[in-house]
């Protein structure tokens, strides 16, 4: 009942993003005390930041809004989801990761047939609508409005079901150094779980993100099996690259 009673404050304060203590209270009917110890666990998480009085969402202030994101060096994403839709191949089961560059590989699948698509992104649900050939599975889960995203454990949890052979992924940073980051915690689950768990990783990164650190890493540069991006990238990351077998994948 404890773990059932975190797990929904957590997706509370993902739809509310801040609250007081005598209103959580009130919502989950428990004292004061068993609250405090409730958003002690969930702060240890890095989810929330209490305040005085109540909690805040902590990626609230970490996290760029998903409409501001989306039309930063848009002409770039969209060279590298067409480049990122000629790996989709006719049955492939295939994720797409929550992103502003991600999202803009739909209109390319438009030829392939009997593709499905796996995703926690809301923006990917909605533009694959006019396509019949593509069956999208969604993960489920509490939406997060600033990436415009389904996370929390259920939606986890449900990727459990699937064989992904392939996992288009996206960034906010990448760094040889810190590897591949993001700027949502709340992300972190979900991105981890797939990249632990698909056959292979591909990530989708506009230059501008190179030697860019964010938040939090949730997986090794290194590990990852291709790289695409609309231009080629400094020396070091082609060196790096072709030292550990990551295919790079460039209009050039």
């Amino acid at each position: 009942m404890k773990e059932d009673r975190i797990s929904e404050l957590e997706n509370y304060i993902l739809e509310k993003e801040r609250a007081s203590i005598e209103e959580l209270c009130s919502v989950f009917n428990v004292s004061k005390n068993t609250m405090r110890r409730d958003i002690n666990q969930l702060e240890l998480k890095g989810k929330i930041k209490k305040v005085y009085g109540g909690i805040i969402l902590t990626d609230k202030k970490t996290t760029e809004p998903f409409e501001s994101r989306e039309v930063k060096n848009k002409s770039a994403k969209l060279i590298i989801a067409d480049l990122a839709s000629t790996l989709i191949e006719d049955g492939d089961i295939v994720y797409i990761d929550s992103g502003t560059t991600t999202m803009h590989m739909i209109p390319y699948l438009s030829e392939r047939k009997n593709v499905t698509i796996i995703t926690n992104n809301l923006h990917v649900i909605l533009n694959s609508l006019p396509y019949q050939n593509l069956n999208i599975i969604s993960t489920g889960g509490t939406l997060f409005r600033r990436t415009n995203s389904f996370v929390d454990a259920e939606a986890v949890n449900s990727l459990k079901k699937y064989n992904i052979s392939k996992a288009f992924l996206a960034t906010t940073g990448v760094s040889i150094a810190k590897g591949i980051t993001n700027s949502s915690s709340l992300e972190y689950d979900i991105k981890r779980y797939i990249v632990e768990h698909c056959d292979k990783k591909i990530l989708l990164a506009d230059n501008t993100k190179l030697e860019k650190v964010s938040l939090i890493t949730y997986y090794d540069l290194k590990d990852i099996q291709v790289f695409i991006s609309e231009q080629r990238p400094e020396q070091e990351y082609v060196d790096f690259f072709a030292s550990n077998n990551i295919s790079l994948l460039t209009p050039q």
